[in-house]
């Protein structure tokens, strides 16, 4: 396990040259481009074709969606517990993200119009769900309510089926329950694709959300601009910040739990205050390490994935943070700095505060969807709310008083860019 100072001369480029392992390579991007360009030129040829050679999966086209009656009887099926787990966690996100639905609202300007916004929901929205090892149920959780917020009327989700054509009963039964109009058991590049662009089968979304691999993540990249991308969520990071309070259980709890996702190109960090700290908790990952049965996989992530840094300081610790700009943040402190923290660390997708706060409970049920930027993308992307499924449309009423005292600034900046078209458009109402 790696562990390196803030303090010293080649800091800066050790932490740099750590992050940027996660950045496509030429063979992704090109393997990634030319799947998008099959999809874009081949349609539901290219569906059924790459569900065979990725998912083992014989699709014929009228079996790319899944009906309506499969997804009301696999929420039937579901096991009570596991029914109530989802409902639970449906309500956490549905009560904390209507505190997000943005307002329409209209006012005065300077000059005496009448100016505002309106919000509109999205047409149609894909919401990629990915297979991985297990059945992500809290991820459609996540999207699909966040969507149905917003009002969006076609909520289209797609996701890799099993060899069989299969999709998980907990995913078909949670699409249902949280309110998917449409389901189709096709996913990974080739679903963006099918998103992006359309096929005679499935028709084109206008904008996608949802977390992703960091193939799928580069097929985001590739299709924004066609379609709207709401954020590139790809492999999954946390940073845990420990002073000498923290509890060295649970931050390599949380650090074993964050590694577990399954890709093997996830990031984990420990910034700590001293270097007894960072032993601390090392040996704690050691010893917890043994008793996890994915073990074998998380070695991998410790191996390759795992950065920890010793800061002198709070500054120098946010100074990382901001760098980094992880998707989970938790703050292993002492109460007195945390408010100091919460203002100065401005990258962050989701911060948890305090030693009873795990990553996992962002996960599964506190409210705040799990869908976060990653890569260092939280420098100018936050993380999934009801907002990014609407459109905003600002709306200005002048009258003739109004544009008469506005008509002098307009045709001022008419001369001065040399628009006189512009200046006389105003200046027509004006007289």
């Amino acid at each position: 396990m790696r562990i390196i100072s803030a303090s010293s001369k080649n800091f800066t480029d050790e932490l740099a040259a750590f992050c940027r392992t996660a950045a496509s390579s030429k063979e992704m991007t090109d393997s990634v481009a030319a799947i998008l360009a099959d999809v874009r030129e081949r349609g539901d040829a290219a569906i059924t074709y790459y569900a065979a050679k990725f998912d083992g999966a014989k699709l014929a086209p009228r079996n790319f969606v899944v009906k309506p009656e499969e997804l009301a009887a696999a929420a039937k099926r579901l096991a009570p517990a596991d029914k109530k787990a989802i409902l639970a966690a449906h309500e956490s996100v549905l009560s904390f993200n209507k505190k997000g639905l943005p307002k329409d609202w209209t006012g005065k300007n300077p000059h005496g119009a009448q100016v505002g916004e309106m919000h509109h929901p999205l047409r149609r929205v894909g919401i990629n769900v990915p297979r991985g090892q297990v059945p992500l149920a809290s991820t459609a959780i996540m999207t699909i309510t966040l969507a149905k917020i917003a009002g969006v009327p076609e909520i289209a989700v797609f996701t890799p089926c099993d060899a069989n054509g299969r999709v998980a009963d907990v995913l078909m039964g949670t699409f249902h329950l949280c309110g998917a109009t449409e389901v189709y058991r096709v996913g990974g590049v080739y679903g963006v694709g099918a998103m992006a662009y359309g096929t005679t089968s499935i028709p084109a979304v206008d904008k996608i959300a949802g977390p992703s691999n960091a193939y799928v993540c580069e097929a985001m990249r590739q299709v924004f601009g066609t379609v709207g991308v709401a954020g590139l969520p790809g492999p999954s990071e946390v940073l845990i910040l420990a002073d000498d309070t923290a509890r060295a259980d649970f931050a390599a709890a949380d650090l074993l739990a964050q590694a577990e996702h399954g890709s093997g190109k996830e990031k984990i960090y420990l910034v700590g205050t001293s270097a007894d700290v960072i032993a601390a908790i090392h040996r704690e990952v050691q010893s917890q390490l043994k008793t996890l049965k994915r073990s074998e996989q998380l070695k991998h992530v410790l191996q390759h994935g795992f950065l920890s840094i010793e800061v002198s300081s709070l500054k120098q610790a946010v100074e990382v943070a901001n760098y980094v700009a992880p998707e989970h943040l938790e703050l292993l402190v002492k109460e007195s700095s945390v408010k100091g923290l919460l203002r100065d660390i401005t990258t962050a997708g989701a911060i948890m505060v305090g030693n009873y706060t795990p990553t996992s409970l962002g996960d599964f049920i506190a409210g705040p969807s799990h869908v976060l930027p990653t890569g260092r993308a939280g420098r100018f992307f936050s993380g999934l709310r009801v907002a990014d499924f609407m459109r905003r449309t600002s709306v200005i009423r002048y009258d003739k008083t109004s544009v008469k005292k506005a008509a002098p600034v307009v045709s001022a900046f008419a001369q001065m860019e040399q628009l006189d078209a512009h200046g006389r458009s105003a200046e027509i109402r004006a007289k």
